[in-house]
């Protein structure tokens, strides 16, 4: 039998890696789920809710974690938790491997199987199990909700005896999921929406959601695209060139969302200090690059500020602000990933150390830090 457990997340992070449904299938798997009391709370999940799901509810951490062959956390586990698990069992979670190298190194250290569910592959058996999606999918709705409170005026046209309202211009700035998001929210939302992203292809998916592509669409630009679907570097004229596009749509627009963000490097800056000083007063920006930085100058993470009357949003941990669906989801991504290391027959793990996903994710073995990403960096 499969043990499985379950314990707190820290103070500022409400989403939990297991939800009812996902410990309901994981019992008919034959595992059994250990649910530390209470873990499930700020999602919104019940202690009987667990139960009747099939999970055992614990009293303390270290009741969960006796003999648990697998720790399913959302950030990393902390080190009463790393303290308490066998040598070899696994730990599942989004771990910031690129982030405090020396708190990834006391994880390997403490002889624990780790892996981290952002660095899955981006390849088609694998997209169940992608976890920035699913949580860039709730961000870049969260993101228009979000700024549509703080604008202080209405999105959608509105034809009134008194005159008419006009429509919010809200731009979205890169077109990934998060961004997509975006766009259909804030459309649905009755908002004028604009979009801009590096990636021709891009351009077509915003337009089926029936906003404006933003774009300096030269020859280059339709040849910025590898044959694997990932933006080519710019020359320098082109970049200068769709500044300066971007510099002058932006100053006409209410609201600018931001979603360029890249694991474990710092958001690339897309709006600068006098673009800020260029909007109209009472409009917003919202930064949900803000946790690497922000892509505006001016953000400052996990602050709300104003300068000369635009309202720049940095918040930390978007998705997590709905850890209802954000856990469930996240679960969702987890059980996937699970069931490919899974006997059903036997009831047993059963790792394929060669298998695509099991190497992309995997961070450290034996002790070690073994993801190659990982190791070049101190080679």
């Amino acid at each position: 039998m499969i043990n499985i457990a379950v314990t707190n997340e820290a103070d500022d992070e409400p989403r939990i890696g297991l939800s009812p449904e996902t410990a309901k299938k994981l019992s008919a798997l034959g595992c059994k789920v250990k649910m530390l009391a209470g873990a499930g709370a700020h999602a919104h999940f019940s202690d009987n809710d667990y139960r009747n799901a099939g999970a055992e509810i614990a009293e303390t951490a270290q009741d969960a974690l006796k003999s648990a062959d697998i720790l399913l956390k959302v950030g990393r586990p902390n080190s009463e938790d790393l303290k308490d698990l066998k040598s070899g069992a696994m730990v599942v979670g989004i771990l910031n491997p690129f982030d405090d190298r020396a708190g990834l190194e006391d994880i390997a250290k403490s002889g624990v199987t780790a892996f981290a569910m952002e660095l899955m592959p981006r390849i088609s058996r694998a997209q169940s199990m992608d976890v920035l999606s699913s949580q860039s999918n709730l961000a870049g709705y969260k993101a228009v909700i979000d700024a549509a409170g703080a604008f202080g005026r209405a999105l959608p046209m509105m034809m009134t005896a008194a005159g008419t309202v006009p429509p919010a211009k809200t731009f979205i700035m890169g077109a990934g999921v998060a961004g997509l998001q975006a766009v259909a929210t804030a459309r649905r939302l009755g908002a004028v929406v604009t979009s801009t992203d590096v990636r021709p292809a891009a351009k077509e998916q915003v337009q089926s959601l029936g906003a404006k592509f933003v774009a300096v669409e030269d020859d280059e630009f339709r040849e910025a695209e590898t044959a694997g679907g990932y933006a080519k570097e710019m020359s320098d004229d082109y970049k200068k060139k769709q500044a300066e596009l971007i510099a002058q749509h932006i100053a006409k627009q209410d609201i600018v969302i931001t979603t360029a963000l890249i694991p474990g490097r710092p958001a690339p800056k897309l709006i600068s200090k006098a673009m800020v000083e260029s909007m109209p007063a009472g409009s917003v920006i919202f930064d949900l690059a803000a946790e690497r930085g922000g892509n505006c100058e001016l953000t400052k993470p996990g602050e709300t500020t104003v300068t000369n009357g635009v309202t720049i949003m940095g918040p930390i941990n978007v998705a997590g602000q709905l850890p209802g669906n954000a856990s469930s989801l996240y679960a969702k991504n987890l059980l996937a990933f699970l069931e490919t290391m899974i006997d059903k027959e036997a009831g047993e793990l059963k790792i394929d150390w060669d298998d695509e996903i099991v190497k992309g994710t995997l961070v450290a073995r034996d002790g070690e830090i073994v993801h190659p990403s990982l190791t070049e960096e101190t080679a």
